[in-house]
């Protein structure tokens, strides 16, 4: 396992695969910097560091595209697989089963540090001097409601009870220096543990972190059941504890290898219009909403700080690379615990995690007699549907396990030949994500409509199945050999 502890190791092991591109001309946080993060995620180039950010005190920098694909020469998860502990050159397969067995790991608690031990108390700053006015805070794309503080930081939030300490992933636009708005959705763990300090008539207490360790986002992102602490399951990915420090002004405690830590307290009320922002799903939302306000009350942050930034659109971004990955280790997981027998499941990137596929072994049949593949994908559908991580995406696919999920080009070939045009479907009507862009406005404003589970799987052997008409499978061994022999001839 790989543990870096802090975000700037990670960004140095990077930058020894080739994957981390210093920026050192002048680069503006409005738009200029979000702009070649988004370029970098489409052209699929190394993570941008900008050295030089205009409007800043010299030494505070932005960073893009931290967990998106990377530019290493076959290994396009490696910003993914090393962010979780896993060498860069990782599979898919092998990191969604990673992940999947680590919800069975005992949790291992976090660690408290003293506050001289903590880089992120390297500065800070109480009263007046809390102000965001003298932080780098991007503006992301043309149309957004304003610049936005949060698009890859977690915010850390407890229950009033003490019971459970929730780090997640979720979006913070900029008001003024002293205050932000964001995203608080009721089915969302942040939303349910605000709900709680509602009903008592209390300001949630709040920290928002920017960089550390390149688990502790990754892990915010990653859908986790309610009353899981994501601390507890960082601690059992890496096999030790994860560092904390406790707060300067309110009763939390944030990682302390931490770039910046933001303190404050987050409204009863929804005071404040956020948005609109451009979402995962590729399109720009029109919309805006009421949502809370967070006061800013103190700020820590190391010398030189860096602000993680992620210029969320089309696929594949962090958005895609971590939410969608975390949602199909959950799924694998769930399907596990069901007896189910599964051998992998992958939230295809560029499907912008509308889509879900679920491969099943060769011998699925044996291990479940009397079962057909109606039955089967059934099953899969009833126990996905009962999930958040199920219900999470539009289409779940039921494929066998000769193809691998990862790879765009068999995805695309067994979708296409494998999935009825209108029959072998089965539909599960209910809570639907609502920025899930395929659902009418209708069903996005009521959060309701159907999910669907589609049977992808291939007759049983000597019943119809047709061979494989591939180089790997329509031509004998000693054939192959001599061609790959031969191949630079």
């Amino acid at each position: 396992m790989i543990r870096f502890g802090e975000l700037r190791r990670y960004l140095d092991t990077l930058e020894a695969l080739g994957d981390l591109h210093r920026v050192t001309r002048p680069v503006s946080a409005d738009l200029e910097a979000a702009a070649i993060s988004r370029l970098s995620c489409e052209r699929q180039s190394p993570a941008p560091l900008f050295e030089n950010v205009e409007g800043v005190a010299p030494g505070f920098r932005l960073l893009g595209a931290p967990a998106a694909l990377s530019a290493a020469p076959g290994r396009p998860l490696a910003r993914v697989a090393l962010s979780v502990g896993l060498p860069a050159e990782t599979t898919a397969a092998e990191l969604v089963d990673h992940l999947a067995r680590t919800r069975d790991v005992q949790p291992v608690p976090p660690r408290l540090v003293a506050r001289e031990d903590a880089l992120c108390k390297q500065n800070v700053l109480l009263g007046d001097d809390a102000t965001l006015d003298r932080f780098p805070v991007p503006r992301v794309h043309e149309f957004d409601g304003g610049p936005y503080a949060n698009t890859w930081g977690i915010i850390v939030a407890r229950t009033p009870d003490g019971r459970w300490t929730n780090w997640s992933i979720a979006r913070i636009m900029l008001i003024d220096g002293k205050h932000m708005t964001g995203l608080v959705i009721p089915a969302q763990h942040i939303g349910m543990i605000w709900q709680e300090w509602v009903k008592i008539g209390e300001p949630m207490p709040y920290a928002l972190v920017q960089g550390g360790d390149p688990a502790i986002p990754f892990v915010g992102g990653v859908p986790l059941p309610p009353g899981v602490d994501e601390a507890g399951y960082i601690g059992a990915l890496h096999g030790e504890p994860v560092d904390v420090v406790r707060c300067e002004t309110v009763d939390l405690e944030v990682p302390a290898g931490a770039e910046i830590v933001i303190e404050g307290h987050l409204s009863v009320g929804r005071d404040a219009r956020e948005g609109p922002f451009g979402e995962f799903a590729g399109y720009g939302s029109t919309e805006t909403s009421m949502q809370p306000v967070y006061t800013v009350e103190a700020i820590t942050h190391r010398d030189d700080p860096i602000w993680p930034l992620v210029a969320e659109g089309r696929p594949v971004d962090e958005f895609h690379t971590v939410t969608g990955v975390g949602q199909a280790a959950e799924v694998l997981a769930e399907l596990r615990a069901a007896g189910l027998p599964v051998t992998t499941a992958w939230s295809p990137l560029r499907a912008a995690s509308h889509w879900m596929v679920v491969t099943v072994p060769q011998d699925w049949r044996e291990r479940l007699p009397h079962v057909d593949s109606a039955e089967l994908t059934h099953r899969i559908g009833k126990v996905l549907s009962e999930s958040h991580s199920g219900r999470a995406t539009a289409a779940t696919f039921v494929l066998d396990d000769d193809i691998d999920p990862a790879d765009d080009t068999d995805l695309l070939w067994a979708l296409a030949t494998r999935i009825h045009p209108l029959n072998r479907a089965d539909a599960w009507y209910g809570f639907v994500h609502p920025l899930l862009n395929c659902y009418t406005h209708e069903e996005r404003a009521a959060q309701s409509g159907p999910i669907v589970f589609h049977d992808g799987l291939l007759p049983a052997p000597g019943e119809g199945r047709l061979p494989h008409s591939s180089f790997a499978q329509a031509y004998p061994e000693h054939i192959r050999r001599r061609v790959l022999e031969h191949w630079d001839d």
